[in-house]
């Protein structure tokens, strides 16, 4: 059960994203990572390592709360540790690698992976990756998110970036405040 001064958010999103560099650039500890060597052809096309169970990191608020943060694997055999870890949640962070083939599709598959846990609780959505692929650009994310009646925030950002990553923390906490 968890005690009540808990803040849980979970990172997803697709390989390469950036979840495990976005925990590890704001945790004020060394975050735990489950990284193994991929033998994957299609993990290989973005990076050496992947996640195959979690990362876990913490911050702790000005209030003395500790905000705990999850990363999922992104490789879809492992969909299953999403909905493991969503468990006592407050919010999502979908990231989304704009480099891949198709973001939008990632972004749809994400958004319908996680879609009981979203029918209560609030996600943002970074699209990390314009340095190597601007396009498609955030006006199409929100219109994907439309057609979908979707209403989450999309934020350009850069998962190695602390600012980046708190701006995120940001708007998910806002969104849990104001409804």
């Amino acid at each position: 059960m968890k005690k009540p001064n808990e803040i849980k958010f979970v990172f997803t999103g697709s390989v390469g994203a950036g979840k495990t560099c976005a925990i590890a650039s704001i945790s004020e500890v060394d975050p735990v990572a489950t990284e193994v060597k991929s033998s994957e052809k299609e993990v290989l096309k973005h990076k050496q390592t992947t996640t195959v169970a979690m990362d876990y990191g913490y911050i702790t608020l000005e209030n003395s709360e500790r905000l705990y943060l999850y990363g999922t694997p992104g490789q879809r055999r492992f969909d299953f540790m999403c909905h493991i870890l969503t468990k006592g949640a407050l919010g999502l962070i979908i990231l989304i690698n704009n480099s891949t083939e198709d973001p939008l599709a990632e972004l749809d598959y994400y958004l319908n992976l996680n879609a009981a846990f979203l029918l209560e609780n609030p996600a943002i959505i970074g699209v990390t990756h314009f340095d190597i692929s601007d396009t498609p650009g955030i006006e199409d994310y929100y219109a994907a998110l439309d057609e979908r009646g979707d209403a989450w925030p999309v934020i350009r950002v850069d998962a190695r970036e602390k600012e980046d990553v708190n701006i995120l923390l940001h708007v998910l906490v806002a969104a849990l405040e104001h409804g």
